[in-house]
Parts: structure tokens; C-alpha cells; sequence
């Protein structure tokens, strides 16, 4: 490994990561509808709620990760130190996530499983995304050629 090292290749657009953040948003809000749409169709009303509260935990838990890494890698482009109790942030946003899970538990208003299952709405948006990614940066390397 050399000391002169070149930076990889960027993307020349600035939109990207926005457009990438923007595309899986929606992707998570269309996997969370067509849930919600056919458990209102073959399941009962409590798994559609646990389906709707597991979808608004997932996209706060997005947000408010999204904020957190921006809010960290802004202060270290701005001091150049590690920031301090990283893991605690982390550990807070779990925390705060059992917290709303333990409430849908104790409470019985929603299913737990349909909870977990809308929690996990951001699985089939990051697939796509990276299948969309995959196609999109394979086209623009065969225009080079």
C-alpha cells in the first residue's frame, strides 16, 4: 500500500445519496401499504394495527438513524475528533425502540408479530434499492465502454 493514495471515484451527481434516501423511503411506504391493504383484507384488525405501529417505528428508527450519522460525521469534519458516547446513541435508539414494543406487548392493543414484521419493512426497500443500484451503475459503466 502507498502513501499516495487516490480517492475512489465519486459520484458525479450530489443527488445521489439524497435520491437513494428519497427512493427507500418510498419503497418502505409501499411495502407498509400494500400490508396494511391486504391484512385489512385477510387478517384481523389487531395484526393490521401491529402492522401499522411496526411501520412507524421503522421509519422513526430511519430518521432518526439517518440524523444521528449526519449529526456524527458533522462534527467530525468540523473538530476531527471521534465523537463521544457513540455507542450510548445507539444503544438509546434500541432502547427506545424495545420501549415502544414492550408498551404494543404489555398492552395487548397489537399483535407482536405483525409489530416485528412492520419493524422490518426496511428489508424488502434496501433489496431494492440495491437491485436498482446494481442495474443503474452497471448501465452507466457499459455507456463508458
Amino acid at each position: 500500500m502507498s502513501e499516495d493514495s487516490e480517492p475512489v471515484a465519486t459520484v458525479e451527481t450530489g443527488d445521489a445519496p439524497q435520491l437513494s434516501h428519497r427512493r427507500i423511503l418510498w419503497m418502505m411506504a409501499i411495502v407498509l401499504i400494500v400490508g396494511v391493504a391486504l391484512s385489512l383484507i385477510y387478517a384481523q384488525r389487531n395484526f393490521t394495527l401491529g402492522l401499522i405501529i411496526g411501520g412507524a417505528l421503522a421509519f422513526l428508527n430511519y430518521y432518526w438513524l439517518k440524523l444521528s450519522l449526519k449529526n456524527i460525521f458533522d462534527r467530525m469534519a468540523a473538530s476531527g475528533e471521534k465523537p463521544r458516547f457513540l455507542a450510548m446513541q445507539y444503544f438509546l435508539r434500541y432502547a427506545a425502540l424495545g420501549a415502544g414494543v414492550a408498551v404494543v406487548y404489555i398492552t395487548k392493543i397489537a399483535s407482536l408479530p405483525a409489530v416485528l414484521l412492520g419493524l422490518s419493512i426496511i428489508a424488502p426497500a434496501v433489496v431494492v434499492e440495491g437491485i436498482i443500484r446494481i442495474f443503474t451503475s452497471n448501465s452507466s459503466k457499459r455507456e463508458e465502454l
